[in-house]
């Protein structure tokens, strides 16, 4: 059998001709569609269409916050030893749970086995001039208690540990679809000129089981890849093989990046390809990051009380040394930024569990949030500490929890929230939300409308579908807890 060799010159006219027929395809459709939408452009002049490859400039209304820092407590995190306490739990320790309560509901590794209440494992104060009661393993949250909305009444879709991440990020369980970041980027972009828009970090924690976290969770799903997360190591080096080899100088690296970038576009031009403006757009981030990361890095310019207030040092791997860093980020510009710490998952111990938790992020997120208040950024910026799920009243193996996602709490804290609210509540074993229940998508309508966004007008077209952060059900922004 002979192998065919196409001529260089016909292969490229051949090239040529195709592109050539696919844009004019695109010309006429383009003109046909223009004629098409006409009256819809002019009735609805203020709802922007979303166009793949760059960012949409997405303003449907004034913003009230120009970033989001999100506090991903990794594992699930037990309201019941944390920030809903339950006396009747206690009163019940011990007893069956009511079956009217758990009959025919969805439950993790319990399945079978006697569901017993299992009393709150840590004591309880209330701080603040809102007598907010949380627990006392937290006297450092309870110092900024009044600057904190506690949303008592959080439930989600999924009850295992993957798809619970996957749907507090992107709206859905299934992999594959934009995170909130990646959707705040691509719609508002981003004000840093030198470091990503949308930068996660990650921590390990101690006292709890070690479940993994994912690249998908910060992906940019079906939008260009630019729009995803940039995972920056809080400890070594935070980009690899960012530095120049030897025997090469920022001149010759920035000659080098101009002439990829030039072949680069050239080629984009001849195919229209989102993914090329990706590329170019790394290449440059990559050589502005040689030169801003160091600096970002840099803790010389912090002060030893702001060190002291976090209680960790930068580069250290530490969740407090996120958090700084989070400010730090804040400060440059970029758009979203979330950081994971893991461990929370106590299927066993509870008790000791979460009194390791409380050491590790009880002073840091305080500080983040008097830091940012003292540099008049807390106004602008919306903070949010969640886990996937929360943990069940029952107990599992005689001293930990089970997954639970029927109800559990969450924080948000910024001048656009009502400080010192506590809003909606479980029943009186916390087993279910009963109050002003809210869901996943309602807690992303509410993001997207801090930031000046119509949840239900921005989307992206994908396979003929209209694909949103909040998806197609019902859901609200909770404007009841907005200041």
């Amino acid at each position: 059998m002979t192998e065919t060799i196409l001529d260089p010159v016909a292969a490229r006219m051949a090239l040529l001709r195709r592109t050539f027929l696919r844009r004019g395809g695109f010309g006429v459709g383009s003109l046909a569609l223009a004629s098409l939408m006409q009256s819809d452009a002019t009735a609805d002049a203020q709802s922007p269409v979303p166009t793949p490859g760059s960012s949409q400039n997405v303003q449907h209304h004034a913003p009230r916050i120009k970033r989001v820092i999100w506090l991903t407590m990794a594992g699930g995190p037990s309201h019941l030893e944390t920030f809903d306490y339950k006396p009747e739990l206690a009163k019940r320790d011990g007893q069956l749970m009511p079956e009217s309560m758990t009959k025919g509901q969805q439950i993790a590794q319990l399945q079978g086995q006697p569901l017993k209440c299992f009393a709150p494992q840590t004591k309880f104060a209330k701080f603040g001039k809102s007598g907010t009661e949380i627990c006392e393993l937290f006297p450092r949250i309870g110092s900024v208690v009044d600057d904190i909305c506690f949303i008592r009444s959080m439930t989600t879709d999924a009850i295992n540990h993957d798809p619970a991440h996957m749907f507090m990020n992107t709206g859905s369980q299934i992999a594959g679809r934009p995170s909130m970041g990646a959707w705040a980027l691509y719609g508002l972009g981003s004000e840093a000129t030198d470091l990503p828009g949308f930068v996660v970090l990650t921590s390990l924690g101690r006292g709890g089981q070690n479940q993994p976290i994912a690249a998908r969770q910060w992906s940019a799903g079906l939008l260009p890849s630019r729009f995803q997360g940039v995972h920056l190591r809080g400890k070594g080096e935070p980009v690899m093989y960012l530095q120049n080899p030897p025997g090469i100088d920022r001149a010759q690296q920035q000659s080098l990046i101009e002439t990829v970038n030039a072949l680069n576009g050239h080629r984009d031009q001849l195919v229209n390809d989102p993914e090329i403006a990706t590329r170019i757009a790394q290449y440059e981030m990559a050589f502005q990051l040689q030169d801003s990361i160091p600096r970002l890095m840099d803790a010389n310019n912090e002060d030893a009380k702001t060190l002291e207030l976090y209680g960790g040092k930068i580069g250290d791997g530490s969740f407090a040394a996120n958090c700084l860093l989070a400010r730090r980020l804040a400060e440059r510009g970029v758009r979203f930024i979330q950081l994971y710490h893991k461990d929370w998952d106590h299927h066993g111990d509870v008790k000791n569990g979460i009194q390791l938790k409380a050491e590790e992020i009880d002073r840091p997120c305080a500080a983040l949030i008097e830091d940012l208040k003292a540099r008049g950024m807390w106004d602008d910026t919306l903070i949010v500490w969640a886990g996937e799920f929360g943990r069940t009243p029952m107990s599992q193996g005689g001293n930990g929890r089970d997954h639970h996602n029927k109800g559990f709490t969450i924080w948000l804290s910024g001048g656009a929230v009502r400080g010192g609210l506590n809003y909606g509540q479980t029943d009186e074993l916390g087993y279910a939300a009963v109050e002003n229940v809210v869901s996943v998508h309602d807690l992303h309508a509410t993001m997207l409308h801090l930031l000046g966004i119509d949840h239900a007008r921005f989307s992206v077209k994908f396979q003929g579908l209209d694909v949103r952060l909040t998806g197609v059900e019902p859901c609200r922004v909770l404007h009841d807890i907005l200041s």
